[in-house]
């Protein structure tokens, strides 16, 4: 397999754009990315889609090329990847794989929601069609009720407290305060986290991620035709059941774990070597259980963990430097795509009042649903 780069990103802000349409806000994206790569449209040989709920939220199908044309990218495959919140982690993750393999040179990769276009019920049963509607579905499960479960039975196994979930929300709320181009800029402290509008037990307001619109995309080409570049050290896409009554211990995402595995296999890289990182905190217990999965605590600490600072700006890991899904936003189509170029923003040392000291190796963790799709990605200094 070739070596693969990154060699150009763009996104929007992310937030709730009631005069923006999703094709324009896939287009900015895309047009960014393609200025920053110094790449024409007529180069891109494939254009690969994330979207997770475009026709149920804005009635628009057949995606790929209605954004491909727009940006001046015919005459190639333009394929729409579905995989709930990682749609684009896994549009990213196929896309490297082919031009690892030689079948293209040149690729954008794109993710895009609009969410907001509906009413929150709607928004929310919407997103409950990426869990089982069979059969939480049918019980009136939504997501933060199936988190609100995982939250405490992480509680109860580990002795994991509020306070622990509501230090990643005050932690990624300062740190997207710091993001022009974070939905909520604005930060928040412990006791207002603690003391938020209960939403499922024990969660509230404060540890679950925004209903967001925006898009964000990404160019990718192989190592040698780099001039300006992120090279992609390691990548994996797994898979698990989509049911939480399916699965063996609820308090860790086995998808995540196996691609975490699969991924630092790839890299020849372990949980150390890993500088900064940013993981799908869709709500805040799914941010401590990832720092588990994927080695950088042992299972059951990931909440001392991050109370003690270890993820903060200054910490020895900074988590989540972009403010997360809980404060950058969580255009759910965008998020993983989104997250290779908070990554890239990182490694080149441009992010800005966020930008970390130690910024050779960072690591994105895209989730999908309650843990049925994880794309883990390890990107190294950039060149």
């Amino acid at each position: 397999m070739r070596a693969v780069a990154v060699i150009g990103i763009g996104k929007t802000a992310f937030g709730a754009f009631p005069d923006r349409d999703l094709r324009s806000l896939a287009v900015e994206a895309g047009r960014n990315a393609l200025q920053d790569a110094e790449v024409e449209p007529g180069r891109i040989e494939a254009f690969y889609l994330g979207n997770f709920a475009g026709p149920s939220f804005v009635g628009q199908n057949h995606l790929a090329p209605y954004v491909a044309g727009a940006l001046g990218i015919t005459g190639v495959p333009a394929t729409r990847f579905e995989a709930a919140c990682a749609s684009s982690g896994s549009a990213f993750f196929h896309a490297v794989s082919a031009v690892g393999a030689g079948l293209y040179d040149i690729v954008m990769v794109g993710g895009v929601e609009k969410m907001t276009s509906q009413p929150t019920p709607k928004v929310a049963e919407i997103l409950a069609g990426a869990g089982d509607t069979n059969g939480e579905g049918k019980a009136g499960a939504t997501f933060p009720a199936l988190f609100g479960m995982i939250a405490r039975r992480h509680m109860y196994q580990y002795g994991t407290t509020r306070e622990m979930m509501a230090a990643v929300a005050v932690k990624n709320h300062a740190n997207g305060a710091k993001n022009p181009l974070a939905h909520m800029r604005k930060t928040i402290t412990m006791e207002q986290a603690l003391n938020g509008k209960p939403v499922a037990d024990p969660l509230t307001v404060y540890d679950c991620s925004l209903v967001s619109d925006g898009a964000a995309a990404v160019i990718i080409a192989p190592l040698e035709f780099a001039k300006r570049a992120v090279r992609i050290l390691g990548i994996a896409q797994t898979s698990d059941y989509l049911a939480l009554d399916s699965k063996a211990d609820i308090t860790t995402f086995e998808a995540v774990r196996k691609a975490g595995e699969k991924a630092y296999k790839m890299a020849g890289l372990g949980a150390a070597d890993i500088d900064l990182a940013e993981l799908h905190d869709c709500f805040t217990i799914a941010e401590i259980i990832a720092t588990e999965d994927l080695g950088f605590a042992k299972k059951g600490e990931g909440g001392p963990y991050v109370l003690s600072g270890a993820t903060c700006l200054n910490g020895e890991r900074p988590v989540n430097t972009s403010g997360g899904l809980k404060a950058k936003g969580h255009p759910v189509g965008a998020t993983g795509v989104g997250q290779i170029c908070d990554i890239v923003q990182q490694l080149r040392g441009d992010a800005g009042e966020r930008q970390v000291r130690k910024n050779s190796i960072g690591l994105a963790q895209n989730l999908g649903g309650s843990g049925a799709t994880a794309v883990v990605t390890i990107l190294g200094e950039a060149r």
